[in-house]
This record gives C-alpha cells, structure tokens and sequence, in this order.
C-alpha cells in the first residue's frame, strides 16, 4: 500500500526566506468568510473554496487536487503561506498542474478528519496545514503537513509526473486508502458479553491511566503537554466514587502546575491550547476557545470540591478574557486567537526583563521571583510568565504579608495589561462556532454554580439566548454564524449538553425543551440503527468518499461519548427509557476500549462511572426553588439530575410530588423511589451524600 512514497522521497534541508506579502493577485478565496480562506485571497495561487466549482474543474481538465487544510491560528500554516503559497515561482507550480483547493477544517471538519485519517494510513505523521493530493474523484493518493519551500517545489513536480506516468499505480493506492477509511469502523473491540464492565474492571482501567501520571509536573508524563480537560474530568468523578485520595492529589497537582504555567496568561486570562515541553511552560500561544470552556468547567468543578480560592481566580480571569476579547456584541463567541502576532510567535505576550521591570517599579524584585523572570530571559532571550514559587515561600522570601503580596500582584497585573493592549494583537478568528460556544457555555455555567459570581450568570445568559436565536434556523443548527453549513455531531452535542446545563442551573425548561429537540434530530438524522453509534455528519450532508463515526475522545471529548452522555442525562429528566437504552448499547459497543485505553475514551469513561453508580434525581418544588437548586449545584454530585419548578411542571418526574407544609420541599430519589421530602437545601445534601462510596 505505502510503495508509493518512494516517489516523494526527499533529503533536503533548505529553508527560504520568507516572500514579501502582495495583494496584486486575487483568487475565489476572497468571496468566503472564513478567516483562514480570506488570508490566502491574495496568494498568487489560484485558489478555490471546496465546492462544486473547483472539483467539477478538476474532472473536466483531468487534474489532481491539491487540498490544503489549516485553520487561522496555526503557525506553521501562515510559515508554509509566507514561504511557498505567497511566492510566484511555487504558485506557477501549483495552477499550472493542479486544482488547488484551501479548506478551513473549523468550518469543514467533516473533510479534515477524512484526509488526516487518510494521511496517517499512508503512514505519514499528521497535523497542519495538511496538503492531501487527490483524484478528481477525491480520493487521496499522497500527503504530508510542512515542506520548506524547496523541497514542497520538487515535490509538486514529482508528483505531477507521477500522475502522468503512473496513475493506474497511484489510483490502487488511492483505493486502498480508501478502503482502509470505509474500513476503520470495524476495528472497534466489541464487548460481546453485552454487559457493562464491573468495578473491578473499571478500577482497573483507572490504574492503567494512573500509571502514566506525570508525579512531579502533573499531567501525563509527556511532551508536549495538551490539558485534555476530559481526562481529568474522569479523574475527579472516579475519587468522588472511590475516595481515592491519591486521584484527587493528582488532579488539583495537574491544575496547579497548568494554571502555574505559562501556558495560562497570567496577565489577561485563559489558556493557550498546549506547552511544548514537560513543565507546561512555553505555550503554543494560540488561544481556542474549546480549550478554555472545557477548562472552565474543569476548574469549576474542582473547586466545587477543594474550594481553593485560586481555582476561583483562574475562572474569573478567564471569564474577563472571554468577555474583553472574545465575546461579540450579541453574545457568541469567536473561534480563536492567533499564535502569532508581527510573524512571530508569542510576541503579544511575553516579556524582556526590561520591559517587565519598567511596568513592575519599586516591585520588580518581589515580581521577577514571582513570575521566574530573568535578565536574560527564561525562554530564548525572553520571558514567558509562570510561578515556580508559592506565595508564601515569595512572602517569607521578601518579608511581606500575603495580602500585601496580592496587593502588588493585583496592581502588577492591572498596570502590564494595559501596557500589554498597547502592542499589535494576535490575529482574532471571529467565526462563531456552534459546538465550542456549547462547550464555551457548559464552562460559564459551570463557573457560576460553583463561585455564583454573577459574571458568569451574565455572559452565559447572552451566549445562550445567542445560540437559541442565531445557530439554530429552521430548528437546526447551522455549524457557524453567518454560513450555510449544516451542523455536524460534534455541533449537536455540545449544544445539547449545554441547554441540558443551562436549565440544571437557571431552570428555564426552554432550554431544555430545545436539548430534547436537537436530540431528536440527531436521532434521526445521524443514528446508524446498525453500528449503535451516530455518523458525524447528518443524512443530509454532503457525499463524501466515506462516512464517519468520531469515537475517540481527543483535546475535544467524541461527539458520540458526548451524546452518549446527553441521552443518558435527558432520559433520566424526561423518563425516557428510548434514550437510555441506546446510551446503554453506545457503552456496551465502547466498553472493552474503554477500559483498555482510558486516556482516550475518557468521557466514555465518565459515563460508564456514572452507569455503574447510583443516580440521583433531584426534584425541587416551591417559591425558593431555583435558591435551592443552586445550593445544591454548589456541591460536585456528577451522578445527579436535578429539576426544579416554583409552580407546576409538565415534567414526568413531577408528578405526584407537592410542596410540603406549604414550603418549598425536595425529592432525592433513585431509580423513582424516593426518600423523605425535606424542606432545606442542607437536609437534601445530607440525603445525596450519605449514599455508599462505589468502589470498595
């Protein structure tokens, strides 16, 4: 399968400089709305949108395709720009012997996730941009992500006469790769048994991913370091079933030494999406907003367990973040950050020594300790901000008390930002995408039953009503504001789950009468009746050379384990056994994998604890019931849904169930039996917490 490579063999090393920018051409890239397509709109490549238009050219001038995948913030892609795509000599290169095809994979990434598949089975390591060379019919036959510019010249011409010379060799392999994505699917280990996994197994599956803990740096021992905040969402659901110590000493380690990084800014907020290296130091600056809603959720929801106080910092910094650069002026949220900013990567946000002790003053001993900044600079001759010291050993080092500590962090932080507002911005991706203002919301909501600072309760407010009115059209959602593409899986449930959210904290059935609608269009339009598991794209969606099913819980947790989740939680709140029985088949078909790699089937493995545990339903009837449900939330209970109505509610749980003692009482049941009705918050906490711990 992989003989073909030998064409494209290459050893060379030279680099060129990088091409002045010009704007003397224009291609169709400049009629689009991404972000990305528009920067290449004045490359003198002749550049097409994926469409009709280009691939039907493609067959009528019997050319290859050459797909080129990137997204806005990615620094390699805007290198390969300046170095190849903005160059006369390469674009002759490419118009005269390909249709050449730029795709932004946040708006498609439906095509992404196909030919980075399709890359990897030529054995090829992944990432972007990703260039995929292709027939007319789209089936890929060669690819690869960066060439410096010489080396990417040689190989268009290779395979140029490749394709003249040797297509019939080419189209097998392209067949075969073909076949190998069609064929993926069928690798997943079925459980046969066609039950759940018991304790033993799961506990099990938790020392797998336990013996991969990074002990001094947190995390999994590895580099470069990416949060992957649903990992550690399992790590915390399995010692609140466990009261495994250790797991919990891991998992606040981890968000120390994260929010202690530079891969947290320090000045403004929000994470960058990883750190090159094992002690989350130097960032890959880009800022997503993915990262930072499921981030969000993360910190919130250990807080809710720890109540440490710099948790609650780290979500009310990010929370300012969002709202000061990411937010737009009717509540959506954008996409990204760039990296980069005047072509250098982390320009906008790290530090000379000289330039950080200016803006520090009288203080710049105490915050050069602090922050690990270095006349020579901690990072290539500059400073990247991060804490190797507590604030104690700092106070005890300067002979200063801790509040005076935080006096001087707060006024450093305050007078360096707007110092900081000052420099050329990184370059802003103001998509508006639907499934990451889902995770963008779940993040909010989460921070705000946990600190009920009403920051959060304003700006999930907005991105809400924001979704309900602006992404969803003819009661479907769209993938990005403005655009007409269809949403994918991944865009459903995340919605979902954060309108199932929205209504377990502000309780506004609205949202969730709209979750149940999504969920009903994804049952119908992207469930395989066969397989037990849902296609990525709907039944309307366009033809592509396969179909695929996203299993595996990445940076972004599945859309399946996602809505694996979703119907689990929903068929509880509206007693629907339908739903639960196919979240039920999900985690069976899911179960062996789960257990054998937790890293990456870990929201699978958030829902096969709470399968195996004891769910509570929580009904909260009365005038002071929405006060009541939020000094419940308050507390981490993963294995819980909770409803609450000051009158009457049509939800089935409701029924017979009434205030006691004309006071507004709750219900903690299990399974519809219930426990004695209570008429304080603390009675029902008591009744939801004196449940056995899961695991022996």
């Amino acid at each position: 399968m992989h003989r073909i490579a030998i064409l494209f063999f290459f050893v060379l090393s030279c680099n060129s400089p990088m091409s002045e920018k010009s704007f003397k051409h224009t291609n169709a890239l400049i009629n689009t709305n991404s972000p990305y397509l528009q920067q290449h709109a004045h490359n003198p490549v002749n550049w097409y949108p994926w469409g009709d238009e280009a691939l039907n050219k493609a067959k009528e001038e019997d050319k290859p395709i050459l797909l080129s995948i990137g997204y806005s913030s990615c620094h390699w892609c805007h290198v390969m720009a300046h170095e190849s795509f903005e160059d006369d000599s390469v674009a002759g290169i490419m118009n005269e012997n390909f249709i050449n095809i730029k795709l932004d994979r946040e708006e498609r990434p439906d095509i992404d996730q196909i030919y980075m598949d399709a890359v990897q089975a030529m054995g090829l390591r992944g990432g972007w941009p990703l260039n995929v060379f292709l027939f007319p019919d789209q089936k890929p036959f060669y690819g690869g992500t960066y060439f410096p510019k010489e080396n990417w010249k040689q190989l268009l011409q290779a395979i140029s006469k490749a394709y003249q010379n040797n297509r019939s060799q080419l189209y097998e392999s392209a067949l075969n790769f073909t076949k190998t994505l069609n064929e993926e699917m069928s690798q997943i280990n079925i459980n046969g048994s066609g039950k759940l996994p018991d304790k033993g197994s799961i506990k099990k599956s938790y020392g797998t991913l336990s013996a991969r803990f990074d002990a001094e740096w947190g995390g999994i021992k590895k580099a470069p370091k990416f949060p992957m905040p649903s990992v550690w969402q399992f790590v915390l659901q399995y010692y609140y079933q466990s009261n495994d110590q250790s797991a919990l000493d891991h998992l606040t380690l981890t968000l120390d030494k994260i929010s202690d990084g530079g891969i947290y800014d320090h000045i403004g907020g929000g994470f960058a999406r990883y750190a090159v290296d094992n002690e989350w130091h130097v960032p890959h600056f880009e800022k997503m907003l993915y990262d930072n809603g499921q981030l969000m959720a993360l910190y919130a929801d250990v807080y809710k367990v720890t109540k440490n106080e710099t948790y609650k910092k780290v979500l009310l910094e990010t929370g300012k973040w969002l709202e000061r650069e990411m937010m737009d002026e009717n509540g959506g949220f954008y996409a990204a950050l760039d990296a980069d900013s005047e072509g250098e990567e982390g320009k906008y946000y790290v530090w000379y020594y000289d330039e950080f002790t200016e803006v520090a003053g009288q203080h710049k001993e105490i915050l050069s300790a602090y922050f690990d900044v270095k006349p020579g600079g901690n990072w290539e001759s500059k400073n990247v901000l991060r804490k190797l010291q507590t604030d104690g050993s700092i106070a005890k080092q300067f002979k200063i008390s801790l509040p005076e500590l935080n006096e001087i962090i707060v006024d450093f932080k305050k007078k360096a930002l707007e110092i900081r507002e000052k420099r050329i911005k990184p370059g802003l991706d103001n998509k508006i995408i639907a499934g990451w203002n889902g995770h963008a919301l779940t993040g909010l909501l989460s921070a705000y039953q946990a600190t009920s600072d009403p920051l959060f309760e304003s700006l999930a407010k907005q991105n809400a009503q924001f979704i309900q009115q602006s992404l969803i059209k003819d009661h479907q959602l769209i993938r990005t504001h403005g655009s007409n593409i269809s949403g994918f899986l991944e865009d459903y449930a995340a919605v979902i789950e954060a309108f199932i959210l929205y209504y377990e904290t502000f309780y506004d059935e609205k949202y969730l009468e709209t979750a149940r609608d999504l969920t009903q269009i994804v049952l119908s339009d992207f469930f395989d009746q066969n397989d037990h598991l849902f296609f990525y794209t709907s039944d309307s969606s366009e033809t592509l050379i396969t179909r695929k099913k996203e299993v595996f819980d990445n940076v972004i947790p599945s859309s399946n384990s996602i809505m694996a989740n979703n119907l689990f939680h929903l068929g509880s709140i509206y007693d629907e056994t339908s739903y639960k029985e196919i979240s039920n088949q999900m985690m069976i078909k899911m179960a062996d994998t789960t257990i054998s790699e937790p890293e990456y089937l870990s929201n699978w493995g958030n829902l096969l604890l709470t399968m195996n545990g004891q769910q509570a339903e929580v009904i909260i009837l009365g005038s002071e019931s929405n006060s009541f449900g939020h000094q419940i939330t308050k507390n981490y209970i993963p294995d819980m849904v909770i409803m609450a109505a000051t009158e009457d509610s049509d939800l089935p749980l409701f029924e017979h169930k009434y205030p006691l003692n004309d006071a507004t009482t709750v219900y903690v049941c299990y399974n519809k039996t219930c426990k004695r009705p209570v008429n304080s918050p603390n009675e029902a906490l008591e009744q939801l917490l004196e449940k056995a711990i899961f695991f022996d």
